[in-house]
């Protein structure tokens, strides 16, 4: 296997190769010479290593991406499904288990937030600000974070399936997104996890045990789920009424959930993904086993 350098300068191709007689990756430079190479039979160019420097190389050696789609070309569309529901509605696990069972990517809007808001950006102290009081965080912020984790993901994984945790949270969400994507585009399908508010508290209540997520409290809870019917089931309205909508039943068992995402997801689901036995973390998620003792 071998690439060109993706800046088109490489001057003999290929500047990226596999020697099977030193059982090594190498890189050349442009004048042809051996730079830098890499021991070991693994099937991609390692990432995950410094390379060695040869004798016609300068320390230090360069960083390796694979890129699985042309870096200089626009990212490919993603094939995007939404996932709605109230706080402790079991959005987080089902998503989990479909990207740890069937190769879709997980993006939870809560999770990019928080650590955006941990690294301490231009933007933490707005976020800090919003999730503490259990209000939405602006939608510029939401949607760039969103379209910077698809594109990357893509890019640098090849895959293309993305559930958006949480996403969209209000009407104004979706004008963003439209934004970006176009009106035109045909809108994704949703997701409903429907669940009593006392089922809801319960679980909130029973996480904040191990989480140590600062919303995770009464006040937080009611808040949260206050702005969700505000804010949030005009949403799921609107993808009802384009027939976009599939609801779950979230109260019942996690088994019986998880067959139903499943099932609504076989569509793009590579099919040897979704024949292959549970993972352990995949039946600790469905309860089928005790969590690991720390």
């Amino acid at each position: 296997m071998a690439w060109d350098r993706a800046d088109g300068k490489s001057a003999r191709s290929p500047s990226i190769s596999y020697s099977d007689s030193y059982k090594s990756w190498r890189i050349c430079r442009l004048d042809g010479h051996l730079a830098y190479d890499s021991t070991c039979e693994d099937e991609m160019p390692p990432t995950d290593r410094e390379w060695h420097v040869y004798h016609k190389g300068v320390a230090p050696a360069p960083k390796v991406v694979i890129h699985y789609y042309d870096p200089r070309q626009p990212c490919p569309a993603p094939n995007v499904v939404f996932v709605l529901g109230g706080p402790g509605a079991g959005k987080g696990t089902m998503c989990e288990l479909a990207e740890a069972q069937l190769g879709w990517t997980h993006l939870s809007t809560g999770d990019l937030l928080r650590t955006e808001r941990e690294a301490g950006g231009s933007t933490a102290t707005t976020i800090d600000q919003f999730m503490t009081d259990g209000k939405l965080v602006p939608n510029e912020i939401v949607v760039a974070l969103l379209k910077n984790a698809m594109e990357t993901v893509t890019k640098t994984t090849g895959k293309n399936n993305f559930l958006l945790d949480g996403f969209p949270r209000s009407l104004s969400n979706m004008e963003a997104w439209y934004e970006i994507f176009g009106r035109e585009a045909e809108l994704p399908k949703m997701l409903y996890f429907e669940c009593p508010y006392a089922v809801l508290e319960q679980r909130i209540l029973g996480r904040a045990k191990y989480t140590g997520r600062i919303d995770d409290n009464v006040e937080s809870m009611k808040r949260r789920f206050d702005t969700f019917k505000v804010e949030t089931l005009p949403t799921v309205e609107l993808f009802k009424n384009n027939n976009k909508c599939i609801e779950i039943d979230t109260g019942q068992n996690r088994q019986a959930v998880y067959d139903l995402v499943v099932s609504n997801l076989a569509g793009y689901t590579d099919k040897e993904l979704a024949a292959k036995p549970l993972t352990e973390k995949s039946e600790i998620l469905l309860g089928l086993r005790p969590y690991p003792k720390k």
